[in-house]
């Protein structure tokens, strides 16, 4: 018997695979396949499971801000440190 047949495992997705399906997950998009691997990934993984708690916390906090409400400056400054990020970033 698979895992597949008893359901997802936790090890069926890799760290980097879960944390890039974690805006999906939050935003309700995922398959019900796809959700199932993220639940058990978060399950077993505490490093992926406190990274989403700081996505929520983040999106609680800084939800309600909008473009309008940021200071010009400050919006570049942040899409200069996201621009270097995608720069920088490891393939």
């Amino acid at each position: 018997m698979t895992a597949r047949d008893t359901g997802p495992d936790a090890h069926d997705i890799t760290c980097r695979q879960a944390v890039a399906l974690m805006t999906d997950y939050l935003d309700g998009v995922l398959g019900p396949d796809d959700s199932a691997l993220i639940e058990a990934h978060l399950g077993e993984c505490e490093g992926c499971a406190e990274h989403l708690r700081q996505i929520r916390i983040t999106v609680a906090v800084m939800g309600g801000i909008g473009e309008e409400d940021l200071d010009p400056a400050a919006r570049e400054d942040l899409m200069e440190i996201y621009r270097r990020w995608r720069r920088d970033r490891p393939a």
